[in-house]
């Protein structure tokens, strides 16, 4: 196998595994919040504990989610160098600013949270809860903008490094000066310049415009997406435990309120998320056209596009085994996807002239022949498909996204439904007790429907590390061999088997002892004042 596959293997291992626990962090972090508010609201002894109870949850996940996401730093140096040495100048300055912010943000007033119950007042324990939250959600900002910057580029530009002598004369930087002294001079590139593996020694791109470069054109567009879906996943988590008291009789009184929680920002959440999806598709749409074919499974460019409902798309090939075109067998609606694309809702029959672009024309043959210019058409034809990414794994993952995220939307509207009848509470009813089981394994449903919308993300960008720039088997480390890759992989799989299995076992831990109700220093007093004002002294 070779090196670029085993190492993007690896990577996709790491993350996808870490990405477990920050969207639960960054939605607990909301509900903690609304909890901690209600409380110095209401002054109600149920919401101290459930914000109690809920605070080591967070804890125990936000440890979980820094132990596993260490390894994915490292790996910017050891398998793919050529990338961090191309983009550090400016895929370093986000991913600093959200671990010297961001992080200790959060982690810092973690401290607070986590162990001030019985030292601070409740306003102080609000607030520490607030900013935590904040650091939570900073740190997906700074995160969202490093990797949509390598959806959709800006605010660069690419420049090349020299070693220049006392007379003035250039010399390329692997170039042997003996003992001349020489400076490091760098030399802006033409706008277009298209990267060859041989430049990544020397060239690299470099900020020209911070602002333009964090607020690329999808940072927004995929920032509201994953923030969205972070809230859904930490409330499906609270409804979820919630659910499960209710099955087993157990802090009812705890369940009922952290049920209704739950379900009412989970709800929120996927209404919201619908439409974020469509801006995001859009987006993506005039951004990265290549990208939304394969989700679509879209051959031929046209109007009237149809949109894929379910089935199955695979590669068509020649009798060499070379790519050829797609064979597909999807229930498709007519004209939906121009629609979608068009935004053009109130008029769809002028929104279904849309035209949109399918994979036979893309990339264009403008874009290919500065890449190859002594091809013939004939040529380009046959070397586009080199271009595409894998369209069968993006297809499923995109549709199984959207599958899951639209089932979603109608478990937490029908949940809302038996919340507001009053039946919901009836947990000795079959219908019931089934659908409250339906909630206990929803977390799992929406971290499938948040990895498969990752899985979606990162392979449609493929063969692109950064889109249109740098081409992913040119941006691996050249002296890592495939054998030391594969060996990590498997010590990973140990490590991540044995995390998991302690998470679970804690987490099972914790949620079996339930709320404090019964400890009688749960919180400070909801009114709290100083031990002197207790004492009938005057200070």
């Amino acid at each position: 196998m070779s090196t670029v596959l085993l190492s993007r293997g690896q990577f996709a291992l790491t993350i996808a595994f870490h990405f477990i626990f920050p969207p639960i962090t960054i939605g607990l972090g909301l509900i903690l919040v609304f909890m901690q508010g209600m409380r110095l609201r209401t002054g109600n002894p149920l919401y101290t504990s459930m914000a109690h109870f809920w605070t080591k949850i967070f804890g125990l996940i936000f440890a979980i989610g820094v132990a596993t996401g260490i390894p994915m730093e490292f790996q910017f140096g050891t398998n793919w160098a050529n990338y961090a040495r191309f983009v550090g100048d400016i895929f370093g300055s986000p991913l600093a600013i959200e671990g010297v912010y961001a992080f200790f943000l959060e982690s810092g007033f973690l401290a607070i949270l986590l162990f001030g119950w019985n030292k601070v007042g409740p306003r102080m324990h609000f607030l520490a809860t607030c900013l935590v939250a904040l650091g939570a959600h900073f740190s997906a900002i700074w995160i969202i903008v490093a990797n949509s910057w390598m959806q959709t580029p800006a605010g660069y530009h690419l420049a090349r490094a020299v070693k220049e002598i006392a007379s003035g004369q250039q010399f390329p930087m692997s170039a042997e000066l003996g003992n001349a002294a020489f400076t490091v001079k760098e030399l802006p590139l033409p706008a277009g310049y298209v990267v060859q593996p041989s430049d990544l020694g020397d060239v690299r791109a470099v900020v020209d415009d911070f602002a333009k470069a964090i607020l690329n054109p999808s940072t927004l567009d995929r920032l509201t997406h994953t923030i969205i879906a972070c809230w859904i996943i930490g409330a499906l988590v609270v409804a979820s435990v919630s659910a499960f008291w209710l099955l087993k009789g157990r802090h009812r009184d705890t369940a009922r309120i952290s049920l209704k929680i739950g379900l009412g920002v989970a709800a929120a959440a996927s209404l919201l998320q619908l439409i974020s999806a469509d801006i995001t598709a859009t987006g993506v749409a005039r951004r990265q056209p290549e990208k939304l074919a394969a989700m679509e499974g879209l051959a031929a460019t046209r109007s009237e596009a149809p949109m894929g409902i379910v089935g199955i798309v695979r590669w068509q090939r020649d009798s060499t085994g070379r790519i050829t075109g797609l064979r597909e067998n999807v229930l498709r609606v007519p004209a939906l996807l121009s629609i979608l694309v068009s935004g053009d809702f109130l008029d769809p029959a002028r929104g279904a002239k849309t035209v949109v672009r399918g994979l036979d024309d893309l990339p264009s043959d403008s874009f290919l022949r500065v890449r190859h210019p002594a091809a013939t058409d004939a040529e380009l034809a046959a070397l586009r498909p080199n271009y595409w990414p894998s369209v069968p794994w993006v297809f499923q993952s995109y549709h199984l996204m959207i599958s899951i995220g639209v089932f979603l939307v109608a478990m937490t509207l029908f949940g809302i439904l038996l919340w507001k009848t009053g039946r919901l509470w009836e947990s000795d009813k079959r219908f019931v007790r089934a659908y409250l089981w339906l909630l206990v394994f929803s977390p799992a449903l929406a971290e499938i429907a948040t990895q498969a919308g990752w899985f979606t993300a990162e392979v449609g960008r493929q063969p692109w590390i950064v889109y249109h720039v740098l081409r992913t088997h040119d941006a691996t480390s050249v002296v890592v061999h495939s054998g030391q890759i594969a060996r990590s992989i498997v010590l990973f799989c140990l490590i991540y088997v044995m995390l998991g299995a302690l998470f679970v076992t804690l987490f099972t831990r914790i949620v079996q002892k339930g709320p404090p109700h019964d400890e009688p220093d749960a919180g400070l007093p909801e009114k709290f004042e100083p031990l002197s004002l207790k004492a009938g002294r005057e200070t």
